[in-house]
């Protein structure tokens, strides 16, 4: 009897330790998720800026103004203002952007999905690359590969990305030619064409026509290899000095004592104990992405949400720079979440 219990009861504390781990999982993201959202509050209250003011505008009367301030409840203490800013993104409200005279949340909805076309694309680009540059890298050490590697690592991290941009731009668009140009369509396409999912590329294959699908990618293919650049410099680097450092543990020299080859050590061996921390770099480079697609999206005028913060910014439109940096955060704090519990199910030392 006691032997068919300790099959249960091991499966029972298996159990209980998964929950333990998932609750305490959902606790941290949640008041990470918390901390994020009184930093944004107290951003906007810090800022400059009177929201009261900049609704009635300089010349209204005092009596105008602190009706303005007790419909937006600046005349209330801050816990009451932090509880009704809680309340209104309850139900989605993230304001009023002075700038498009539309809500928040629907200018968001409508630049993300083009920030996340490009950042989807450059990072598919930029994950390929990386890991097969830092994989010839450590496969060779020292050789030309190596070499190679480490060069466009240091390009990728040494090059300003807006001037990166501003010369594939006079090179490909204008002289020669091989990059439809700034924005996300022509003219022609961008008034003739559905688009219902505010993914461009995925638009254009489903109106089947070949032409627009051509002019889109004719279009996202240079500021992605921009972006694909500068990713691909950040895994290649970080992918290749943790391979290094595992490929000198002793499981490895045993390995080779066995007579295994280079190229299985890297792939049986070295590369599953480093995929948690490439998972890892991945998350982090793809939230780099679509939080530092700021000047790239300003240079080829690409409707995303780094060009909408940017117009924000120069607009003085507090709502519209709140609302896309709680997003950004959020994408921020949700992807390494993500991150983590991947990591904790491919990697067991983790656990």
């Amino acid at each position: 009897m006691h032997d068919n219990e300790k099959p249960a009861g091991v499966m029972r504390r298996l159990w209980i330790g998964r929950s333990q781990y998932l609750a305490s999982g959902l606790i941290s993201l949640a008041l990470t998720l918390l901390g994020l959202l009184v930093f944004t509050f107290l951003l906007s209250r810090a800022a400059p800026i009177d929201p009261a003011l900049q609704l009635v505008g300089d010349h209204a009367s005092e009596e105008s103004y602190q009706q303005a301030r007790h419909e937006l409840g600046l005349d209330n203490p801050l816990p009451m203002q932090f509880l009704h800013y809680l309340g209104r993104l309850s139900q989605g409200d993230l304001g009023t952007s002075q700038l498009s005279q539309q809500p928040v949340l629907d200018d968001l909805m409508r630049t993300f999905p083009a920030t996340i076309e490009l950042a989807t694309c450059a990072m598919l680009f930029g994950a390929f690359f990386g890991i097969l540059f830092a994989t010839l890298a450590v496969y060779k050490p020292g050789s030309w590969l190596d070499h190679f590697a480490r060069f466009i690592s240091l390009l990728g991290y040494s090059v300003p990305v807006f001037w990166l941009g501003l010369l594939g731009l006079l090179l490909f668009y204008a002289t020669l030619h091989w990059s439809a140009g700034p924005g996300r369509l022509d003219d022609i396409y961008t008034y003739t064409m559905t688009q219902n999912s505010g993914f461009v590329l995925l638009d254009a294959f489903r109106s089947g026509d070949i032409n627009i699908v051509k002019n889109a990618i004719a279009h996202l293919w240079l500021p992605v290899a921009v972006l694909a650049l500068l990713s691909m410099a950040s895994i290649t680097r970080l992918l290749r000095a943790v391979m290094l450092e595992e490929s000198n543990k002793e499981y490895v020299i045993l390995a080779q004592a066995k007579g295994a080859s280079r190229l299985r050590i890297l792939l049986v061996h070295v590369f599953p104990n480093v995929l948690g921390t490439l998972i890892t770099i991945l998350a982090l480079s793809y939230t780099g992405l679509l939080e530092g697609a700021v000047l790239t999206e300003t240079v080829f005028a690409w409707p995303g949400l780094g060009r909408y913060l940017t117009s924000a910014l120069f607009a003085s439109d507090t709502a519209a720079v709140l609302g896309a940096t709680l997003l950004i955060g959020t994408c921020f704090v949700l992807l390494n979440a993500l991150a983590d519990i991947l990591t904790k199910w491919v990697d067991p030392r983790t656990r």
